[in-house]
Formats: structure tokens, sequence, C-alpha cells
């Protein structure tokens, strides 16, 4: 699978709205209830520091608010984007104007513990700041609590919603905050159309035209971008396109007025197409075709200028117009779709001794393995979108104590009958213990660990489950036929492969597995979908040892493809996602008797 792609972000992010509300928050106020306002903070993935995003309107005397400004958020599900929600008491609306965040983009964050009554940095001159306005007075002065959650806990919550209990004043309950995710609806329909022309120019010598069309949407400062080209239809003044599809955003950016321009062209062999004429629309007028046809006049402004008599260029007919909603990866999370994630960690002898620092399974006190980083980092983010948080995890190419029996798929905490870890951390601390009680040995099979995942998956085909399977290997591969039907026959499944290459080999096999040159084959049945994603971790180790940069960098191109492989799977069924459970939402409290 190609990531240059997903590295460079040419997709425009998927917007997500946080909506929040608070429940039993402290009282701080004397003779009324607290004025509350949340500020959104975002983690910098390269320098985990926190800062600020923005905030919501205070809303005066309440304990349980209601906030109607939202936050709006670019959702990227190979990140983990970390969010932290300080809740604040504000007695004055005049302490916020003068720090209130500007439109240009998110304000710099306070870096020093909430429980100071102001920064470090500032408490010499605390008086002369608190006159100018000064935002770390400012949001010391009432804290209310915070909560510390990544933006998939939302979306993967029940109904992309989730509930978290304040903390952060010591001896005090501090409530709760409720934040709702929603994905924002604009520019997420997909237009379909046909169009066909009559009487074109002429523009060969020895035959008629081959023409084609050429959308462009209009920019806001009077240009135009490329969107769409129809097929060439040979030899004929009368060409009748194939229908296409659309994205509505790139037809117009979501806004239904703006102006489309379609070209026409003779296409010439040498690419030196022969411009015939043109005509402009708009989302809107297209969209009328669904209840009748539409004619537009094709016409060439140079000729218009040089003949007197010029009518047009021939006319073009829009013959079908139609709009269908387009499903993303949130509507299915939404929809209580889980991602089951299954662990499989390479034993093979091939990994070095253990016990030696030049093992690649070696367990420093100071640092994570290579196979406990790239773990820990794929999972950390898979996580959130498993509500039961029990992930199934094997090793494989290991021999097994007592009796010493080879095995390429064994339970990593020793329970055949139940093979589940509790969340990432228990499957490191699995791994960690076998490290201890087995012999590493070989040969190295992928397929027995495969094809279990893959039974598993065939069970439920109705869209409620998708499986993703992380294999971390050194690379020597020893049943590649095995493997490569495996994979074909898993590419029918609601089903995807991840494979982290780790340590110095050239993997030549493992780029042979994720088919992005080649679709991967067996007996000479192709994969039916492109399922395996692999890397090698070297390629993402940060030169200056940080391992949380290291690890965020991994995670972000082997998951990038993933929601793209989940719609593909869910397309190719034609399987719909189900609607939100309805909410049940926190009830607010009857007031206190007096």
């Amino acid at each position: 699978m190609s990531l240059g792609g997903a590295s460079e972000r040419s997709v425009p992010a998927t917007k997500i709205e946080i909506t929040v509300s608070c429940r039993n928050l402290l009282d701080l106020d004397t003779f009324s209830k607290s004025d509350p306002m949340v500020v959104l903070y975002t983690q910098s993935r390269a320098s985990q520091e926190w800062r600020e995003f923005g905030r919501t309107e205070v809303i005066d005397n309440t304990l349980n608010p209601d906030f109607v400004r939202k936050f709006v958020l670019d959702y990227f599900f190979e990140e983990k984007q970390n969010l932290r929600f300080d809740v604040y008491n504000v007695d004055s609306k005049t302490n916020i104007s003068k720090p209130t965040p500007s439109s240009s983009g998110p304000q710099p964050t306070l870096l020093v513990p909430l429980l100071l009554p102001e920064c470090p940095a500032c408490a010499p001159y605390s008086l002369f700041l608190f006159l100018l306005g000064c935002h770390c007075w400012d949001l010391q002065k009432d804290f209310l609590g915070q909560a510390f959650l990544a933006l998939g806990e939302v979306i993967g919550g029940q109904g992309s919603r989730v509930e978290r209990t304040l903390t952060g004043v010591p001896g005090k309950k501090c409530g709760t905050i409720l934040l709702t995710a929603e994905e924002l609806s604009n520019c997420r329909d997909i237009a379909t159309m046909q169009l066909c022309a009559n009487k074109l120019d002429k523009k060969d010598f020895f035959g008629k035209s081959d023409p084609f069309l050429v959308f462009y949407r209009s920019n806001e400062d009077g240009t135009f971008t490329i969107c769409h080209k129809t097929e060439v239809v040979k030899n004929t003044l009368n060409p009748v396109w194939q229908p296409f599809s659309i994205p509505v955003r790139a037809l117009c950016n979501g806004d239904y007025d703006r102006t489309v321009k379609i070209d026409v062209y003779d296409w010439d062999r040498d690419g030196s197409h022969d411009f015939i004429g043109e005509f402009t629309t708009s989302y809107r007028e297209l969209s009328k075709a669904q209840n009748q046809f539409t004619v537009y006049e094709v016409l060439n402004p140079r000729k218009k200028c040089k003949k007197k008599k010029y009518v047009n260029s021939g006319t073009v007919t829009l013959l079908s117009f139609s709009v269908d909603s387009e499903f993303t990866f949130v509507d299915y999370i939404k929809g209580g779709t889980q991602l089951n994630f299954t662990v499989a960690i390479d034993f093979t002898a091939s990994n070095g001794n253990p016990l030696q620092p030049t093992s690649l399974h070696y367990m420093s006190p100071y640092q994570l393995s290579a196979y406990a980083m790239a773990l820990k980092a794929v999972g950390e983010i898979i996580q959130d979108y498993d509500s039961d948080k029990l992930f199934p995890a094997y090793g494989f190419g290991a021999k097994l104590p007592p009796e010493g029996r080879i095995s390429h798929q064994f339970p990593l905490n020793n329970n055949d009958e139940d093979p589940n870890c509790a969340g990432i951390e228990g499957v490191l601390e699995s791994y960690f213990q076998s490290l201890r009680t087995v012999q590493l040995y070989g040969p190295t099979y992928f397929a027995p660990v495969i094809n279990q995942v893959a039974r598993a998956a065939a069970k439920i085909s109705d869209g409620s489950q998708y499986y993703v399977l992380l294999i971390i290997t050194d690379g020597v591969i020893s049943d590649m036929t095995q493997t490569k039907e495996a994979i074909v026959s898993a590419s029918s499944l609601p089903m995807s492969i991840i494979i982290v290459g780790v340590g110095p080999a050239m993997f030549e096999a493992m780029e042979e597995l994720d088919g992005d040159d080649v679709r991967v084959s067996s007996r000479g049945r192709y994969a039916e979908r492109d399922i395996v994603q692999f890397v090698p971790f070297r390629d993402y180790v940060d030169r200056s040892g940080n391992q949380v940069l290291s690890m965020a960098r991994l995670a972000k191109d082997v998951l990038a493809e993933i929601p793209e492989q989940l719609l593909s799977y869910m397309r190719t069924r034609d399987i719909q996602p189900r609607p939100p459970p309805p909410a049940n939402p926190s009830p607010i409290p009857a007031p206190e008797q007096p």
C-alpha cells in the first residue's frame, strides 16, 4: 500500500465537532453557583507540549452547563490525538476579554501544574500581569478540574459519546465532563451524472472530433482548479459519455453556488488537444437535472469575437444527475462497528538471545525494544475502538516448556482457552513473561496466525466487526506459499494485516506480501482487496533517540490506510452503517432543598 498520500495528507481531514457538557461541577462561588468555561488543549506529537485550541463560552450560575460553542477538530485515524479539557470558574467576563483566542490559530497554553495560583515564571510580576490580562493569572484563578483522553476515545465511545470524571482538585469530587463527537456533514455527498453533446465543431481533418470534457471548480481568487476529466469518445460530433461519480467536495468544496466551468476539447494523440468551447454552471444548477434535462450552449469566445453570425460550437445536455451519501469510517464506528485487534510476535532464534543487548527482544531497563515499541505504538490507537479492550496475543516460532514443543501460534498469556490480554499493557506484560519462559527457535510461519484470525472474521460478516492483525517480525519467513494463500483467502473477509519488520533485514518477502506493485496471488487466484500493509521499523526511528516520536511516526503510517480498507470491505459487500445507538444523557440532578 502506498504511504505517500497518507503522509502528505493530500486528502482533507475529516472534521469532527466536539460538543461539551459538564455535570455536578464544584461550586466555588459564595453567593451563587460557579460560572464555568471549558478550555481545550491539544498535544503536539513532536514536543509533547500542550497548546490551547479554543474555549467554550462562559455560562453563568450553573454546575451542569451545556455549552453552545463547539470545538471543530481535524481527525486522523492513524494518529493518537491527545486532548485535555480544563474547566474553570470565571467570576467576571472582563477576566477573559484580552486572552480570548484569536481566529488565526490556537493560543499557547500553560506549561505549569494547574494547582499553582499562578505561572511560576510570572509570579514576581503577577500584579502587573493581572492588570494586563495575563493568560496564566486568569486561568489559574478558579480551577474546577480536568480530563485527559484521545479523540479516538470520544469517536469510539457508544454513540460517539463519552463521560469522564474530572480530577485535579485534591480531596474534592469535581464532577464529570460529557463529550459528544459528530462528523461535520458538509461535502460528504457523491454526485453521479451523465452528459451527452450534439453538433460539436468538427476539428479533425480526416474525421470528425474525439471529444472529452474537463471540469473545473472556481477559486476565490478567480482561478480554476481541475477536478474531473471524462473519457474520450472517438470520431463523433454527438458523443455520449459514460456516467461518472465525483465527490461534491471536489466539485464545489461545499459551496453549491460556486462556478463550475466545463471545457470541451477534441483529443489529439500528441497532447495538443483542440479547444472546442466552454460553458459554466454550478452544483445547484446541475442538481436540477434530477427532474429535467438541462441543455448548455458550448461557446468559443475567440470564434464569437471573429464571426458575427456565430451561434455556438454545439450543445451539451445533462442527461441525469443524482446525489448519494458517502459513508465514512466514522459513520461505521458511530454505528457500532468494533475493531478487533490481534497481535502476533516473532519468537524465532534469528532475533537473538533476549538476555543479550544485541537481541531485538532485549529487555533493557532503560528503554523499550523495537518489538515493544511497535506493539505499543499501534495498539494504543487501535484500543480506543474496541469496547472490551481485550486483545488476543500470540507468539510464533518458539519451543514451549516443559516438553519443548515447537509452536507457531501460542498464546502469550499461556492460556489456550482464552488468549485475551487486558489492554495493551496486558499484552506487553504477557510478551515480557513469554520471553522469560519460552525458547526462541523457528522456523518463521505466518500462515497459522493469519488463518486463526481469518476464521474469527469469517464468522461475522455483517459489518459489526472488523479485524486488524499486527505481525511483528524480523522478516525471515519460511512459509511464503502458505502465507500468500492465507492472505488471498483473507482478502474477502473483514480483516486487515499490518506487518512491522524490525532489525536490519532487507525484507524482500514482506514487500511482496504488501502487494503495492503486484496484487498478491496464489495458485492463479488474486487477492480480492489489498489488505496487507508492511513497514520496516527502522524507517521511523528518531535519530535523537526519542521513542515517543518514533512510535508516533510508525503508528501514523501503518494505520493510515485502515479506514479505507474497512470502507472497501463495506462497499464491496454493500453494507451500510447502522444508525448510532440513542444516547442516554446524564440527568441534571435535582436542585438541593434549602
